[in-house]
């Protein structure tokens, strides 16, 4: 039996002060405070050292599918480890990888055939980026090696989806370091960078710019990157109907790759598998990673057109082989876990219970409309973004540093919810598979810590 003495709450805020250093943190302000330290979880629940509970209101950024130490997922990871915990793909085939791929396909929008396997969400961008490029040098357009990306984008934190990236504050500061890419106004139709203030009536002027840069760039574009229906880190921007379909008919018309990054939106969380789906689009390349294993392991892959991997086919001598590869590729731990989730999403109903909770989510934001400070409520399915506004007729927005998202989700916890703010917006984001009276407690504790801020 083990006697070691477990650390107190004190002793591990402590040591997390003084050894780790934090993702997305001013750690300034982290060590000024006493931090919540999370040691276990049950379904929606994060369960902290003193033994407080907090509803997870961003599903572990933005993973968790089937709630915290899912029994089933629990077995399946166990019972894989008892066999094998990695083996390389280089080289060699593995059981888990060729299961999982075999799936993902079955699953994916038709056309899309191969699977190709990293580690996060950031790695299954650059992938298609690289993937993109290469395809064009094989078919005789090396010229091709530029990318549109959407204003407010987020696609990763490595050098080739920072420079995919439209968040100043994100990636402005490693400028020097990016390679050069192409904006293009994103749909954000509460402040539409067209200047329209009717989106009902807009014509989508957003799409019409867009066509204007295709036009302009056509010979030196490789593809076009964006997030489905929904920027998340952007600031959950949810884009208008037919916005999609749209992007894919301008690509189609000038010979651009569509990359598409399901890394969010993907696996239920808009209400289908995958948010193309929606607009009943394929893209050329898609990239997907978070809720493919249901927050349990890193794992992503990005899936291509049978058209794509062709075009890598050819000797060795060649030199058409796609170069790229992660140690962990096809970790079969985590493609077993990713195999088990997918099949729970079938036992349990879980798309049918996600477009429930999408609705009793819809009719929970409308009580904020009213809010002197909500300015704008944007919702994707079981994701949704509450704007805070200074003046809501103006649509002032609140000074940066006054860090009032911050301070709503601080506020929030003390009503026993967990969120993590974008700015001003205040994210809601659950496990999937959150219940009716779980939502309800979620939106709530929002409520509260909302007015308790802006008052």
């Amino acid at each position: 039996m083990n006697n070691v003495e477990k650390p107190t709450t004190a002793q591990l805020q402590a040591w997390d002060k003084q050894y780790v250093w934090h993702p997305f943190t001013q750690m300034q302000d982290w060590l000024a405070d006493d931090q919540i330290v999370i040691v276990a979880g049950e379904g929606s629940w994060l369960i902290d050292s003193d033994g407080n509970r907090y509803l997870d209101g961003v599903a572990s950024m933005w993973t968790n599918v089937h709630g915290h130490s899912h029994p089933a997922l629990n077995k399946a990871l166990a019972d894989q480890a008892a066999r094998l915990e990695h083996s390389t793909l280089l080289g060699l085939a593995g059981e888990q990888s060729i299961l999982l791929a075999k799936r993902l396909v079955e699953i994916a929008p038709d056309g899309l055939s191969k699977v190709f396997y990293s580690d996060n969400g950031s790695t299954a961008v650059e992938v298609g980026l690289k993937m993109a490029y290469q395809y064009h040098c094989h078919t005789g357009e090396p010229q091709r090696s530029r990318f549109l990306r959407l204003q407010h984008a987020y696609h990763g934190d490595t050098i080739g989806s920072m420079s995919v990236g439209g968040i100043s504050i994100y990636h402005d500061t490693f400028k020097p370091l990016l390679f050069s890419t192409i904006e293009a106004p994103a749909p954000y139709c509460y402040r539409c960078p067209m200047g329209k203030h009717d989106p009902a009536s807009c014509g989508m002027a957003c799409l019409d710019a867009l066509e204007q840069l295709m036009v302009e760039h056509q010979e030196q574009l490789a593809g076009m990157m964006m997030e489905p229906l929904l920027q998340g880190a952007g600031g959950m921007l949810a884009h208008p109907a037919g916005y999609l379909k749209g992007v894919r008919q301008l690509c189609d018309r000038y010979g651009v790759l569509l990359i598409t990054d399901e890394v969010a939106t993907g696996f239920g969380r808009t209400g289908k598998m995958f948010a193309v789906e929606h607009e009943g689009v394929t893209p050329d390349i898609m990239a997907i990673s978070k809720g493919l294993c249901a927050g349990y392991l890193p794992l992503a892959a990005t899936l291509a057109t049978e058209e794509i991997y062709q075009a890598f086919l050819g000797n060795y001598a060649e030199l058409k082989t796609f170069f790229h590869g992660h140690t962990f590729t096809g970790n079969p731990l985590a493609c077993a876990v990713a195999l088990r989730s997918l099949e729970l999403f079938e036992e349990t109903g879980l798309m049918e219970s996600v477009q429930q909770r999408s609705k009793q989510l819809t009719a929970l934001l409308q009580q904020l409309e009213g809010h002197p400070h909500v300015g704008n409520l944007r919702q994707c399915g079981l994701a949704a973004g509450i704007e805070l506004v200074q003046d809501k007729a103006t649509k002032a927005a609140y000074p940066w540093e006054e860090k009032r998202g911050i301070r709503v989700c601080q506020e929030a916890r003390r009503h026993g919810v967990f969120s993590r703010p974008l700015g001003n917006t205040v994210v809601v984001f659950p496990p999937l598979a959150i219940t009716e009276d779980e939502l309800v407690f979620l939106m709530e504790g929002l409520k509260k810590a909302i007015n308790a801020v802006t008052d």
